[in-house]
């Protein structure tokens, strides 16, 4: 595997691969890999000659009272893990290369920046935009692989992509979960033993509102005031920031249960932030 610093090495790096005819397929991450990023790098393998991973831990998308200074690092055992599943390379640039002296520009998908998440972590989004703009530009990748987990987020790259004129594909893979549910996620490391049994009181809620849908129930409001009851029930909840039924494409409330729904929510254990989503269809 072939671990690269530089910019500008790794778009020279991509050049060759494009003209000896090399799909390149591309895995963005901010470190502290679980099998939700595996998943993907396997994705990326099967529909690509080239893999590229890179892990970065972007500064702009965390706000002042977030937790960009303890996010998880493990930059060897993420190492490690990329080896084993034979990536190809591993793309590791430092903050003041992605973000020189002087740096001015920003990216802001309007609208969508501004729903689910975004209400509660403004200028998040913008950050995500800007960062994978610039990976994608560095990069040059036939394909850019997420994960369901992160909807919002694919929802967002996507329409930068289309509205940028972007070369690239966005694949989402679906969501790696644990036997009992809970989503994988990075900052599960943070959950302590009672709260890592707790936080599955969201996947739960989500699979019960699909359910109700399923059987008939039409109404967002009920789905709504449903899965907010069944998540303040769990006395490890220390917020709620949403829980809803939205349309896909737009991430708007959704009233009249029709088609493709996205099922989300978004739930605080102290200091931890929880999301999930799931889509249902009737």
């Amino acid at each position: 595997m072939e671990i690269i610093r530089i910019p500008r090495i790794m778009q020279d790096t991509s050049r060759g691969h494009l003209l000896h005819s090399r799909t390149l397929g591309f895995v963005p991450t901010m470190g502290a890999l679980h099998e939700g990023h595996m998943s993907l790098v396997k994705m990326s393998k099967q529909e690509n000659n080239i893999t590229a991973v890179s892990i970065y831990i972007n500064p702009t998308q965390f706000g002042p009272s977030e937790d960009l200074a303890r996010y998880p690092r493990q930059i060897e055992e993420d190492t490690v893990m990329l080896r084993n599943q034979d990536a190809d390379i591993l793309f590791l640039p430092e903050d003041t290369l992605m973000y020189p002296a002087g740096f001015s520009t920003e990216i802001d998908v309007k609208g969508l920046s501004e729903r689910m998440c975004g209400h509660f972590r403004p200028g998040h989004f913008k950050g995500v935009a800007t960062v994978v703009a610039k990976l994608l530009n560095i990069v040059r990748p036939a394909r850019v692989y997420f994960g369901q987990k992160d909807f919002q987020q694919t929802v967002l790259i996507r329409r930068m992509a289309k509205d940028l004129n972007l070369d690239v594909e966005v694949v989402v893979c679906p969501t790696i979960r644990e036997e009992d549910g809970l989503a994988l996620s990075s900052r599960n490391a943070y959950l302590n033993r009672d709260q890592r049994s707790a936080a599955i009181v969201l996947y739960r809620a989500l699979c019960e509102a699909a359910d109700a849908i399923r059987s008939g129930l039409r109404s967002g409001a009920k789905i709504r005031k449903a899965m907010r009851t069944r998540l303040e029930k769990e006395m490890q909840i220390t917020g709620i920031d949403y829980a809803s039924v939205y349309h896909p494409d737009t991430l708007e409330d959704m009233e009249d249960l029709q088609g493709e729904m996205l099922l989300a929510g978004a739930v605080r254990m102290s200091g931890t932030r929880l999301i999930d989503n799931m889509l249902v269809t009737v």
